[in-house]
């Protein structure tokens, strides 16, 4: 084996007699490293975009959300409430209660989420920082905090106090009506914060009020919620907090993760994935058929040399091991440089962000090292089948001819 090694590195790093095996042995190599480099970087850019996706959703959504398995809402206990902050294994337990409805302001309408909290919210999330005009809601006012969305879309300001913010329901009931101003339940509400975060469908996406506004308008009585939000302390592990609810809760409540509350937008952004890494995959491949092609040249050249060493004892086995060691030589080094531009290229751009999505804003890009693993394995498996069918050539009809 030590053998065949050497042989295959001398093969590998000396030139050719025939200058067209050289031309094509430095197009196969060039396109091994340009594939290795745009993969890494295809790559790294979609890891980029998934991170800056998922940030979004890191910023709404709590380390566990509680759903009743049964209707809308469910009966929660102060006592219930007390035994999940002292156990130690959460930073805040946030009663909720959210619903879509129908918020008017002047002559202008739009449907949003209402999300009724208490004064624990702030523990469970870092939402209030996301306030960029304004500021967050007190407890137990009618002060209402929405998104920069909601904002623009009913030409709303903070503070007005000459027109109404109004949030409607539609009244529980039978029968007809006949004056359409009593089918909903109105509240006024008094904006006093706007936030941002960066994306149309989230600042549109809630209302954030008192929890007993938000009560009074879905006629929900006050021991009830839609959900309960946790945040987990620091050192304990999801599995326990989670059997922890349902000790004190029940096991047949229903707790879901921030991954599990986001399953379509983490299967859509994994299948991204795949598939361009497929793609990707391809291209390697039409890379490797070069290899290949120089490989089967490079083997006949080398023909009357490879008779000789067979003459003087050295076994067919050995003298294949030659050119498979030879490719994969070539396609480990070829990945390795690739990946180092890539690598560059990324670093560059992640310092300073020489592209840019919008001003501002510059392309997501994420340095990986799973991307380096996925992609240096990748190039060496296609590598190594695509050596194996070339030294397959090396056989006894061949030392024949």
């Amino acid at each position: 084996m030590k053998f065949s090694l050497y042989i295959a590195k001398r093969y590998a790093f000396s030139k050719s007699k025939s200058k067209a095996i050289n031309v094509i042995t430095t197009i196969s190599s060039v396109g091994i490293v340009v594939s290795a480099m745009a993969m890494f970087i295809v790559l790294s850019v979609f890891s980029g975009l998934k991170a800056y996706s998922l940030s979004f959703v890191d910023d709404l959504d709590p380390d566990l959300k509680v759903f009743t398995p049964k209707g809308k809402s469910f009966v929660v206990e102060d006592r219930q409430i007390l035994d999940l902050e002292e156990s130690g294994y959460f930073k805040g337990v946030a009663k909720v209660v959210e619903d879509r409805l129908l918020f008017s302001f002047k002559d202008k309408q739009a449907v949003s989420m209402i999300k009724g909290i208490d004064s624990d919210f702030v523990n469970v999330t870092d939402f209030d920082e996301k306030v960029e005009y304004g500021s967050w809601l007190e407890p137990d006012t009618h002060d209402a905090v929405v998104g920069v969305g909601m904002s623009h879309l009913l030409s709303m300001g903070l503070f007005d106090t000459e027109n109404a913010f109004e949030a409607l329901a539609l009244k529980p009931g039978k029968g007809t009506i006949e004056n359409p101003e009593d089918a909903f339940i109105k509240r006024h509400l008094n904006p006093t914060g706007v936030y941002v975060l960066g994306n149309d469908d989230l600042d549109n996406k809630y209302v954030f009020v008192d929890i007993d506004n938000a009560r009074a308008l879905l006629n929900i009585p006050t021991s009830e919620v839609t959900n309960l939000e946790l945040a987990i302390a620091e050192g304990v592990s999801e599995g326990k907090a989670i059997q922890k609810i349902k000790e004190v809760l029940g096991e047949e409540y229903i707790v879901k993760n921030k991954t599990q509350l986001n399953d379509g937008l983490y299967r859509m952004l994994n299948m991204e994935n795949l598939v361009v890494y497929l793609i990707f995959v391809l291209v390697v491949i039409m890379a490797l058929f070069t290899l290949v092609g120089s490989m089967i040249m490079i083997i006949l050249e080398k023909q009357p040399n490879i008779k000789t060493l067979n003459q003087i004892g050295v076994p067919v086995s050995d003298l294949r091991k030659i050119f498979l060691f030879q490719g994969l030589i070539i396609c480990v080094l070829g990945s390795v440089i690739g990946l180092v531009l890539g690598g560059i290229v990324v670093s560059l751009q992640v310092a300073f962000g020489f592209i840019s999505i919008r001003e501002g804003l510059a392309y997501p890009v994420a340095f990986n090292w799973v991307n380096i693993f996925v992609v240096l394995v990748s190039i060496i498996v296609l590598g190594l089948l695509a050596s194996l069918v070339s030294s397959s050539r090396v056989n006894n009809s061949y030392l024949k001819l």
